[in-house]
């Protein structure tokens, strides 16, 4: 059975979205096809793209020209310059991809950096991101989110919140459910038997015996010691500064960290035009490149599309290990 293309998203029509899309194309073209959905006038002056209807259209046009299925949208784009009158526009899209993924249409959604501010100031968008908007529509309670490269892939269990506010939030509900989101996720999406993962400490030194925080003993090595009881192959809690040198990562096939930066200063360190954000726990697979609208170059042509690649190419690689599963 042929396997449908991956849908990507249009993102935010006045950022860096409309041309990392043409150049990714130019990039994968029909050895890897993807449909954009979006407003055709939103495109760069000159952009090769052929208006397609059905999605698998997307398998044959893709040779010759962006396959792009055609949404309609209140305003104009100007690079660098939100429209309000688009923000119902770009939520419609990625309600849009996300039904054609659920429908099988499309074996997986991409979708490109939208501009939380425009949306709500211009339709009242009621969610905190993308991530929590998918999750509503895909009716899921509890979604994790890893970054990953070639290199390394790392969970935050805590995303965006102060770091004063890290050890109320981090609590062993969390944790148990972002270990097990993971390890379910490496295992069907990743193709990765028996997985292993690697589990930071919050405090320095992973607390170095209570000298330095309680959290470890108390909550963080509870939790490890009954999934391991379970079967998980976890090491930790483990002190950050030594997890991520390239003996360390040769360990492990994930690293779980506490808190937003313990986990994006590694794999930005890395390989920061290469990561990919992978939403984990939806029923569909979910990728997007590691970085925003880019206001500041959009329309200039310097726009780095390697990371749209590689998240469509992450989205590819996952779609084809849950076909074989």
């Amino acid at each position: 059975m042929t396997r449908a293309p991956i849908a990507l998203t249009c993102g935010e029509p006045a950022g860096i979205g409309p041309e990392i899309a043409v150049k990714a194309w130019q990039e994968l073209g029909a050895r890897m096809p993807f449909f954009l959905i979006a407003d055709p006038a939103h495109l760069p002056a000159g952009a090769p793209f052929q208006t397609i209807h059905d999605p698998m259209d997307a398998l044959h046009v893709s040779a010759r020209a962006l396959p792009v299925l055609a949404h309609g949208f209140g305003g104009a784009a100007h690079p660098g310059q939100p429209d309000p009158a688009n923000a119902a526009g770009v939520i419609e899209v990625i309600a849009k991809g996300v039904q054609l993924v659920q429908s099988g249409k499309a074996s997986a959604l991409c979708t490109n950096p939208i501009h939380k501010k425009a949306l709500k100031d211009g339709a009242d968008f009621a969610y905190p991101g993308h991530t929590e908007y998918l999750a509503a529509l895909a009716g899921v309670d509890r979604v994790v989110m890893m970054l990953a490269c070639d290199a390394l892939r790392v969970v935050p269990v805590t995303i965006h919140i102060p770091l004063q506010e890290v050890p109320e939030a981090l609590t062993a509900r969390l944790l148990t459910d972002t270990i097990l989101i993971t390890y379910a996720a490496l295992r069907r999406d990743f193709g990765i038997d028996a997985p292993r993962l690697a589990i930071a400490g919050l405090n320095p030194h992973a607390g170095e015996g209570g000298a330095m925080g309680m959290q470890e003993i108390e909550m963080i090595t509870p939790v490890l010691d009954a999934l391991r009881a379970e079967g998980l192959d976890l090491a930790g809690p483990m002190s950050a500064d030594t997890m991520f040198h390239a003996g360390a990562r040769a360990r492990y096939d994930a690293a779980i960290c506490m808190y937003h930066d313990q986990a994006l200063i590694p794999i930005k360190t890395l390989d920061f035009a290469g990561g990919v954000n992978v939403t984990l726990g939806l029923p569909f697979i979910r990728t997007s490149p590691d970085h925003g609208t880019a206001f500041d170059i959009a329309g200039q042509g310097k726009a780095d599309p390697n990371s749209l690649i590689a998240a469509l190419r992450m989205a590819d690689r996952m779609a084809r290990a849950r076909e074989a599963e």
